[in-house]
């Protein structure tokens, strides 16, 4: 486990500034205590200080995971988030979106969600920025993706237009994805 370095560190906060803007800052300055980034092989943790100190005496070789896991960098050094994420991303979201009751069992399965399924959008979201889905229902956050459309421009779309472009959704646990996640 170590620390990220400035590009590392940078790549990671400008993916996460996509969904959740200068709130950034709110992930590690918490109330309650300090939280950081570290490095385990190809994935990137959030752990508390407390955590991290306490996961010092164990070797790095034995050493699966500490905190929570927000992603990992590719091998041509991006960074991706996982949906492991999502709990995170729904606290601080800048933008949001709500699919109907009929369109969520689509979304779960990794479909992008169409005008048919919007039910409700965040007042000028613009284009290709990042957004939280959440269950129109139990306004649950279900996943998050890519607004392919503005605010505006989804409300003239055609029925069967892409509103969002899907990323990660909760249902990769379903669809055995975890081998990827973990």
């Amino acid at each position: 486990m170590r620390p990220l370095t400035e590009e590392e560190t940078k790549s990671v906060f400008l993916k996460l500034s996509e969904y959740i803007g200068k709130n950034v800052e709110h992930l590690i300055n918490r109330s309650d205590e300090r939280y950081c980034f570290r490095l385990i092989k190809d994935r990137v943790y959030y752990i508390s200080e407390s955590l991290m100190k306490a996961s010092t005496c164990i070797s790095r070789d034995n050493l699966l995971h500490a905190g929570t896991c927000l992603g990992k960098f590719t091998k041509s050094g991006k960074f991706r988030l996982h949906i492991t994420a999502l709990d995170y991303l729904a606290q601080h979201a800048l933008y949001k979106v709500w699919v109907k009751t009929s369109a969520e069992m689509s979304f779960l399965y990794g479909s992008h969600i169409t005008k048919n399924g919007l039910a409700r959008m965040t007042e000028n979201t613009p284009q290709y920025a990042g957004v939280v889905v959440y269950s129109m229902s139990t306004d649950t956050p279900l996943g998050f993706g890519v607004a392919a459309q503005s605010t505006e421009h989804s409300q003239q779309l055609d029925p069967t237009g892409n509103v969002v472009l899907h990323q990660a959704d909760v249902g990769e646990y379903l669809r055995g994805l975890e081998d990827d996640i973990f």
